[in-house]
């Protein structure tokens, strides 16, 4: 199997989950993207055999002059885990192309959201494979 690392790259992260959705998601959620208090980036955080779970981040990072901590950041698995703009069912799905049939995503979750800052949160995506 091709190093995981080697296949999601910033790069290929990028394309998955391109920065501009999320000014699609604050324009769908309040009419104007301005209003978005973060911005959302997918980051690889690697592969556990044992679990046989692919681990993934999507990192809420404060835009400037915002506060993130006076967002509800916490219920957002479930909002993004519904809607249509961050689309993660499809977002899995291009994941699942990108890994050439070596692993098969199953399953995914959006876990509890955790804060590394005031300036950083993350939701971990986690995907079981086969």
């Amino acid at each position: 199997m091709a190093d995981l690392h080697d296949i999601f790259t910033d790069d290929a992260l990028q394309k998955l989950f391109p920065a501009s959705r999320a000014n699609d998601f604050f324009d769908a959620l309040f009419g104007d993207a301005s209003e978005g208090a973060y911005d959302i980036a997918l980051k690889f955080n690697g592969y556990r055999s044992e679990d046989k779970e692919l681990h993934f981040a999507l990192d809420l990072i404060q835009r400037p002059g915002k506060c993130l901590a006076c967002n509800l950041t916490y219920g957002l698995p479930e909002v993004f885990s519904r809607h249509p703009v961050i689309n993660v069912k499809g977002l899995v799905a291009d994941i699942n192309k990108l890994l050439e049939g070596q692993l098969n995503c199953k399953q995914w979750s959006l876990t509890n959201t955790k804060s590394v800052s005031s300036a950083l949160h993350f939701i971990p995506l986690v995907i079981q494979v086969e």
